[in-house]
C-alpha cells in the first residue's frame, strides 16, 4: 500500500533526526550580522571554505558600520577564495549600508525586510531567521535540499521557491529548518550528487531515485 506524500515526508524527517540528532548550521558565527555575511559567502562555496575566510574578515569588519564604510576592494581581498568574490563583496557592502541606513545597524528580523537586502533571497533569509533569531519562516532550499527532495519524490520542481512551497505543505512548521539541516548533512555524507551511496542509505526504502514506489 502506497503511503501519502505527507506521511512519507514525516517518516523521512524522523529518520533524518535519528541519524543526525545534533545537526546544526555549519557556518561559524557569533552575531546575526556574521551569519548573514557568512551565508551570502556560502553561495556556490562550501561552508568549510567560508569558515576559513570569515575569522579575518570579521576581525577587520566587526560591525555593519565598518562594512558599510569599508572599501569594497578590501572586502574582495578577504573573500577572494569563496568564488564570485566581486559580486559577493558588492552585496555585502550594499547590504550593510542599508542595514545602517534603514535598520539602525541591526540585522532585520522579518522575511519581508531581509529580502530588501542586496544578495538576500529566501534561502539566506531562512537561515538567518532560524539560526540567529529562532524564527521558523520557511524551508531553506540549497543544492542538497533540492537534489534530495527530488530524488525522494517530495517534489518535482527545480525552482527553489516552488520546492520550498511543496515542502512547507508536507512538513510541520516547527520542523522546517530541522528538515533542511538534516537533509543537508545526509546529502554530504551519503546522497552526494555524482555517486549516491544507496546501499548504505537509511532512506533507501523511501527513495524514488533507488527505484522504490
Amino acid at each position: 500500500m502506497r503511503i501519502t506524500k505527507k506521511k512519507k515526508a514525516i517518516e523521512i524527517l524522523n529518520i533524518l533526526k535519528q541519524l543526525y540528532p545534533t545537526a546544526t548550521c555549519s557556518l561559524n558565527y557569533e552575531t546575526p550580522l556574521q551569519l548573514l555575511v557568512a551565508t551570502i559567502l556560502s553561495a556556490q562555496c562550501t561552508d568549510e571554505r567560508v569558515n576559513k575566510v570569515t575569522p579575518a574578515l570579521f576581525k577587520r569588519f566587526p560591525t555593519a558600520e565598518s562594512f558599510a564604510q569599508g572599501d569594497r576592494q578590501e572586502i574582495e581581498t578577504f573573500i577572494h577564495s569563496t568564488g564570485f568574490y566581486r559580486n559577493k563583496a558588492k552585496n555585502i557592502h550594499l547590504t550593510c549600508q542599508k542595514i545602517v541606513q534603514d535598520f539602525n545597524g541591526n540585522v532585520p528580523q522579518t522575511m519581508k525586510e531581509l529580502l530588501t537586502l542586496a544578495g538576500v533571497a529566501r534561502k539566506t533569509a531562512n537561515v538567518v531567521l532560524a539560526h540567529a533569531f529562532g524564527i521558523i519562516e520557511g524551508v531553506t532550499v540549497d543544492t542538497h535540499v533540492k537534489r534530495l527532495s527530488n530524488r525522494l519524490g517530495l517534489t518535482t520542481r527545480s525552482n527553489p521557491v516552488l520546492i520550498e512551497q511543496d515542502l512547507m505543505k508536507l512538513l510541520p512548521q516547527p520542523e522546517w529548518e530541522n528538515f533542511s539541516i538534516s537533509i543537508i548533512y545526509h546529502g554530504r555524507a551519503v546522497c552526494n550528487a555524482r555517486k549516491p551511496n544507496c546501499t548504505e542509505c537509511a532512506l533507501n526504502h523511501l527513495c524514488k531515485h533507488n527505484g522504490s514506489k
